[in-house]
C-alpha cells in the first residue's frame, strides 16, 4: 500500500503545476484524500481535500481560486492543479489518505 506524489518543480510566480497522488496495492476512489504541505521552518498544513463519495472539495482560503483538485479512477490517481502560483506556494507537498503519506513532492515558486 502506497502513495507515489510527483509533479513538482520550479516555476516562475503566476506560473501552474499539476501534482499527482496515485496509489498502488489500493483503489484510492474509495477514500478521501489529502493534501498538504510543509514549507521551510514551518508546520506541516493541509491545504485541500476531495471526498471518496461524491467529489466534493475542499480549500483553505490561501490556495482557494488557485488550486484544483480532481480525480483519475482509471489511473488511479488524484490531481492537484495548481496555478497563479505565489512564493508563499514554496513547499513540499505531501498526499494522505488513511494515514498512507506520499513521499512528498518539493515545489519551488521563484522569479
Amino acid at each position: 500500500v502506497q502513495l507515489q506524489a510527483s509533479g513538482g518543480g520550479l516555476v516562475q510566480p503566476g506560473g501552474s503545476l499539476r501534482l499527482s497522488c496515485t496509489a498502488s496495492g489500493f483503489i484510492l476512489d474509495y477514500y478521501a484524500v489529502g493534501w498538504f504541505r510543509q514549507a521551510p521552518g514551518k508546520e506541516r498544513e493541509g491545504i485541500s481535500c476531495i471526498s471518496e463519495s461524491d467529489g466534493s472539495t475542499y480549500y483553505v482560503d490561501s490556495v482557494r481560486g488557485r488550486f484544483t483538485l480532481s480525480r483519475d479512477n482509471a489511473k488511479n490517481t488524484v490531481y492537484l492543479q495548481m496555478n497563479n502560483l505565489k512564493p508563499d506556494d514554496t513547499a513540499l507537498y505531501y498526499c494522505n489518505t488513511q494515514g498512507v503519506w506520499g513521499q512528498g513532492t518539493q515545489v519551488t515558486v521563484s522569479a
